[in-house]
């Protein structure tokens, strides 16, 4: 089953807090991305029904292996296309990566590789 662009947001977030701090909690990710504690819990248990994170008693937020593996896959793909706005396109960092956050869940596959070799020197 696919999972919609604000599920891969929630992925995403969570792979970055969880570098940035070691680990992830509900409060840290409404923080972050200025929601609601009870729309983080809902998000939180269709993440956790889809198999993509797991929730400790201790209200820790982890990725299982396929949350982690569609995080880092969403986490690339912003990562890519930020830094093409950027380098090719002279665009802002702040845009950039504004930017990025909307594309990198429409772009397709053959755009995506595209920009990915022109980056990494290979197209």
């Amino acid at each position: 089953m696919g999972i919609h662009e604000s599920g891969e947001n929630y992925l995403e977030t969570i792979l970055v807090l969880q570098n940035k701090n070691g680990y992830v909690r509900s409060i840290d990710i409404a923080t972050e991305l200025g929601f609601t504690k009870p729309s983080i819990s809902r998000a939180m248990s269709i993440l956790k029904k889809s198999e993509y994170i797991t929730m400790e008693r201790s209200g820790q937020i982890k990725l299982t292996e396929k949350g982690l593996a569609k995080a880092n896959e969403i986490y690339e793909r912003h990562r890519i296309i930020s830094e093409y706005f950027e380098k090719v396109l002279g665009v802002s960092k702040e845009i950039a990566d504004r930017d990025a956050c909307k594309i990198e869940h429409v772009i397709s596959q053959e755009s995506f590789d595209k920009m990915k070799n022109l980056i990494k020197g290979n197209g």
